[in-house]
């Protein structure tokens, strides 16, 4: 029996950086990934703000990760000054998600905390309810751009944060021949964080609208589907496991009515 996706023409609008196991696992599906990244990840550099807090590791109680993306770019800051992501170990270190908890075992460091839901709200939720936040310091290293939720519930109960941005989420440059892909006909348009879905928009502008709604369009979770349909774009899959997996699975198992 084919597989459910086998000869479906699939659309990744990740970075390319992030792209290879994603495409790894359609092709070994029999399908055909077609990559149109619609975001890039930049490091902020020159960074003064992450060069103070490495400094004073020793003084928090916690160092929070809320993507993969934040965990390489402090990783390759610490090597490029001769320091081992070791130092993190300093501290307690807490991981939005399993992808982002896999990259710093990959970089030798402890996770002591990782949420059930893979969303700032139930990380926020599963620090409360490691101990009280009171006092606690607590370093966050993220995005250029991000929801207040993380933050403002740490303050709320009575923790103080420092909110360090290590990279920006930039306008991807699809090739041509990602266009005249995306142009030809597609299956399925998977977005993977809010940002893919916005700059999808940016990128094609109206003609966004039918390209989509020719599709069946797939959201790696909540907050990206809240996203696309803030943007006027249906969403048919919302997986129910916040990762590349999981997204994969859905799109394995969706039953159209």
């Amino acid at each position: 029996m084919p597989h459910p996706l086998a000869g479906k023409r699939i659309v990744i609008t990740r970075a390319d950086a992030q792209a290879d196991g994603f495409v790894a696992a359609l092709h070994a599906c029999g399908a055909s990934p077609i990559l149109f990244p619609t975001i890039q990840i930049v490091p902020i550099t020159p960074n003064p703000a992450l060069e103070k807090v490495i400094r004073k590791l020793g003084q928090f109680d916690w160092v929070v990760f809320t993507s993969a993306n934040g965990v390489r770019i402090v990783c390759d800051h610490l090597a490029s000054h001769d320091l081992s992501p070791a130092l993190l170990n300093q501290v307690k270190v807490a991981a939005i998600g399993s992808a982002t908890a896999q990259v710093l075992a990959e970089n030798r460091v402890q996770v002591a905390l990782v949420p059930a839901d893979y969303v700032a709200e139930s990380l926020a939720d599963a620090l409360l309810a490691s101990g009280s936040l009171a006092g606690q310091c607590c370093l966050l290293l993220r995005a250029e751009t991000v929801r207040p939720t993380l933050v403002d519930q740490l303050i709320a109960h009575g923790a103080q944060v420092e909110s360090v941005p290590v990279y920006q989420t930039q306008l991807g440059q699809p090739s041509p021949s990602a266009y005249a892909e995306l142009r030809s006909g597609v299956d399925m348009l998977t977005f993977t964080s809010a940002s893919t879905v916005h700059h999808f928009v940016q990128l094609l502008g109206a003609e966004a609208y039918p390209l989509a709604n020719r599709a069946l369009v797939a959201c790696i979770g909540p907050i990206t589907a809240q996203a696309a349909r803030s943007l006027g774009l249906r969403v048919d899959v919302i997986a129910s496991t916040y990762t590349i997996a999981g997204l994969l699975q859905a799109l394995e198992e969706f039953q159209p009515l």
